[in-house]
């Protein structure tokens, strides 16, 4: 019961919001571990050598710790929300919240993918094992912000997209700034439209429940709040693509991704779950856009 009921758990888009409203067909749904991978695939593509590919063997290493990751952050969210998640229906039968699975159970699992994951990470050089363990306390706190901030997407953002840093020093030894930074910010920007996006279809259990989201902040102004997040997040791009010589292929890639933003906030229904959930899924096409424009713009 133990590893079935977390496996199902490390699927769902829990780490992304308060609670997830999807229903339950969508609970297998890997796009979370998606949205966490991307970004290193982006500072990999990004540290390859001219006319080169990006490492393979790192993009691979990367896709494992990143489901890894993604897992333990699903058992984290469950673990400091098993009492709330118990007043929603849809998150009642979750393995801690239903009581199928006690809290030192749920530790130990955690120590398990822990522990896996920091084998990945000691395959890495020394920069970089110091670099990807100072996020494990972004992992550890973020379900906590929705209990004190209106902005947990923030933290996320800043959770999510530490591939973006991680993934060139991976490669390179250590953090270009002048590209890394510029990188990060726009993989945090990317975060609070997709997130908030996501946060929309919580908003009644979340008012219910008292806990705070983005959505619950910006409200009817949303659209305004996510073009902004968007304008940010392509000048942030063209930035990183600057500062590291990049061609053609990418800025075209980075033409595409503001228009598939222009377009899924355009359309976007913040009242419609469905449609929420449709807009927030379509963001790993956002993601693979602009890896294929890096990987492109190299050769």
């Amino acid at each position: 019961p133990l590893a079935s009921g977390f496996a199902k758990a490390a699927g769902v888009p829990a780490a992304l919001s308060p609670f997830p409203s999807s229903p339950p067909p969508r609970a297998l749904s890997p796009s979370g571990t998606w949205l966490l991978y991307l970004p290193c695939t982006w500072s990999i593509g990004l540290a390859a050598e001219q006319g080169c590919l990006p490492d393979w063997q790192m993009l691979s290493l990367f896709g494992v710790g990143a489901l890894l990751m993604r897992g333990a952050g699903c058992t984290i969210n469950d673990m400091w929300d098993r009492d709330y998640d118990k007043k929603v229906a849809r998150t009642a039968n979750r393995p801690l919240a239903a009581g199928d699975i006690s809290t030192f159970q749920s530790f130990v699992f955690l120590g398990g993918q822990l522990s896996l994951a920091l084998c990945v990470l000691l395959c890495l050089n020394y920069y970089s094992i110091v670099l990807g363990a100072a996020s494990l306390s972004l992992v550890i706190t973020y379900p906590l912000m929705k209990r004190i901030t209106y902005w947990p997407q923030l933290v996320l953002g800043l959770t999510f997209n530490w591939g973006a840093l991680l993934g060139w020093s991976a490669i390179k030894g250590s953090c270009e700034w002048s590209v890394c930074l510029p990188l990060y910010l726009a993989g945090v920007m990317w975060t609070l439209v997709y997130d908030t996006i996501y946060a929309h279809q919580d908003k009644k259990d979340d008012i219910m429940i008292g806990v705070k989201s983005t959505a619950l902040q910006f409200k009817d102004d949303t659209k305004q709040w996510l073009s902004g997040f968007s304008l940010a997040m392509l000048l942030s791009l063209c930035m990183a693509g600057v500062n590291c010589n990049q061609t053609f292929p990418y800025y075209s890639a980075v033409a595409a991704i503001g228009a598939h933003l222009a377009h899924q906030i355009y359309t976007l229904d913040i009242d419609k779950p469905e449609d929420c959930w449709k807009k927030f899924a379509s963001n790993r096409t956002v993601g693979v856009l602009l890896f294929t424009g890096i990987v492109l713009g190299n050769l």
